[in-house]
């Protein structure tokens, strides 16, 4: 058995193996109290003011405790994160660290600007980590590029994926949990979707490209096309005949 998981966990693209590791290490060090939450939440004021930096990333990475929501978030955050950049990513691990990074400042700044508007900012001061969202951004992304694949829920009904993210909107809102959740995930999202598929093939222009200097931080994946054992080539044809 365990084995098996470590060799699971091997097989994991380099991206979504990192980010299940440093997720599963800073809720694990907060449960035990080595880590304490209070230095990782988004907080603007320490961010701008005392130049906590850290807390930029740090609230991507604590999933509150360690209970059967946390169990559920790291499913999905390993599955797919993983489908994302194993397949629509395949061979551009720059381009899908750039798809983090824009979901990230994304979210960012919807949290920001939202505790500035009257009436909702007291919806948007709860939201202090922010990884649930970016999980739920990838859920997203994956559906809408996905769209046909069925899919059942619990085994109580079937739909198919372009309904996903609205049937785990309805799921958080049975369990009680803060729906301003999900839809941030679902807005940053669709921001990237239309940016990413829809604009471009409406204007030939393609705003997220990846920068350079990104692509410079990550070494070129070729796509290997495993070759089928036993099988036989025929020697060249001389003279290009048939």
């Amino acid at each position: 058995m365990a084995q098996a998981v470590e060799e699971w966990y091997k097989q994991m693209p380099v991206i979504t193996r990192s980010y299940l590791t440093a997720a599963i290490v800073t809720t694990i060090g907060c449960s035990l109290e080595i880590i304490s939450p209070y230095n990782l939440y988004l907080n603007p004021k320490l961010v701008v003011k005392h130049y906590q930096f850290w807390r930029l990333i740090t609230n991507f990475l604590y999933f509150r405790k360690m209970d059967l929501d946390f169990l559920f978030h790291m499913f999905f955050l390993a599955r797919y994160c993983k489908l994302l950049e194993e397949n629509s990513f395949r061979g551009r691990t720059a381009d899908f660290f750039y798809m983090l990074l824009f979901g990230a400042t994304v979210l960012t700044g919807i949290v920001l600007v939202g505790g500035m508007i009257p009436y909702v900012s007291a919806s948007f001061a709860k939201i202090i980590f922010l990884s649930n969202s970016l999980t739920f951004m990838m859920v997203y992304v994956w559906s809408k590029q996905n769209p046909f694949i069925h899919m059942s829920f619990l085994g109580l009904f079937t739909f198919t994926a372009a309904y996903l993210p609205w049937v785990l909107l309805g799921f958080s809102v049975l369990v009680g949990a803060n729906a301003w959740v999900d839809l941030l995930g679902m807005i940053a999202g669709h921001a990237y979707y239309f940016l990413e598929d829809v604009y471009p093939r409406m204007t030939g222009r393609r705003p997220l490209k990846t920068p350079s200097f990104i692509r410079s931080l990550f070494a070129d994946e070729p796509v290997v096309v495993a070759r089928p054992g036993n099988v036989g080539f025929a020697p060249p044809l001389v003279n290009g005949g048939l």
